[in-house]
């Protein structure tokens, strides 16, 4: 079976990465990476999804993202991968058998109307359906952030399908104890709880709070306010800006971390047979530093590092890094 990543050239043959921070904006025209984009019917309705680079393999790889994302927040990975491609690779085709879907209230997917059934059970559920009804058997999965999460339920349900999962900056045990206690785990993780709160508020605003978001993008104001999430707010594209603005679902949001604190880890994640490799930025206000601790002693197969002068989005900050500790097919 291929990898997941084919192996590289020497330094010297590659096709360069842009040197520095941040090197790719992201893109929206799913064409570009010569994937398709679908609506598949599933049980809890419609998924949007970008799929395509079929190798004849029975393994997808499966990207999720995280909350106040869509499908689009991966270009900047694809981009490096395709950049880092062997020789004999045409370009466009450095990862193969893709399913990049916009979960449930992001991108292009509506939430259900009974949200209540949305837990993250369900939604692990809802993404190996869409494999599957894509043709799949298996699935490498890599999540980022709450993608992350649902990643590692759906090792522990699909322990068979599951082949390895990547995680970057994956909220898990120190986010389920913030929004259990906002107020006694508040200086776990301060970031996290007070963006909760912000969103909450902006919910109970209905469509006037996502209006305010999309204002302050506008007004170019949103750079600061998503500042905490980056170790060089300064740097990063303005194409990141304008996702993380159109993707502020406070509905959404609340939903997500509400089914977090509803989650029992320790006797899901205990069932995860195949390997899980984390990463995590050095500045990730979202990711405490316990949690890398307490999930090598859940998941039996388990690896974690840090990426430098990174936050939370490393696949987007440092994209090239972020690659090399993701898993491969083997």
């Amino acid at each position: 079976m291929s990898t997941l990543f084919p192996p590289t050239r020497p330094a010297a043959e590659r096709t360069p990465i842009p040197s520095g921070y941040c090197p790719f904006p992201i893109t929206t025209d799913a064409r570009t990476f010569g994937l398709a984009t679908s609506s598949v019917a599933v049980s809890s309705g419609p998924v949007t999804v970008r799929h395509g680079r079929r190798t004849g393999s029975d393994t997808a790889t499966i990207l999720l993202h995280g909350a106040a994302g869509s499908w689009s927040t991966w270009t900047p990975l694809l981009r490096a991968a395709d950049a880092l491609a062997t020789g004999d690779t045409p370009s466009g085709a450095s990862v193969g058998d893709l399913i990049i879907p916009d979960l449930p209230g992001w991108g292009g997917t509506l939430l259900p109307i009974d949200e209540d059934a949305l837990t993250t059970e369900a939604m692990a559920a809802l993404v190996a359906e869409l494999a599957r009804a894509l043709g799949y058997s298996r699935w490498v999965v890599i999540g980022h952030s709450m993608g992350g999460f649902i990643a590692l339920e759906l090792a522990s349900a699909e322990v068979r399908a599951t082949v390895s999962v990547g995680l970057v900056s994956a909220t898990t045990f120190s986010v389920i104890e913030s929004v259990r206690h906002p107020l006694a785990r508040f200086t776990l993780l301060p970031g996290f709880t007070a963006l909760r709160q912000v969103m909450r508020a902006l919910g109970l605003a209905g469509r006037a709070g996502t209006a305010f978001v999309r204002g302050l993008e506008r007004m170019s104001l949103l750079r600061p306010l998503v500042a905490p999430l980056f170790s060089r707010p300064g740097l990063i594209s303005a194409s990141v800006v304008a996702a993380l603005g159109a993707e502020a679902r406070p509905r959404a949001f609340g939903l997500a971390s509400r089914r977090a604190g509803d989650y029992d880890p320790e006797s899901a994640w205990s069932r995860i047979e195949c390997p899980v490799r984390a990463q995590q930025g050095d500045t990730d206000v979202f990711v405490a530093d316990s949690d890398a601790a307490r999930l090598g002693r859940v998941i039996r197969d388990f690896t974690s590092c840090t990426l430098v002068d990174t936050g939370h989005f490393g696949h987007i900050e440092r994209p090239e890094e972020t690659l090399r500790l993701l898993p491969r097919r083997g």
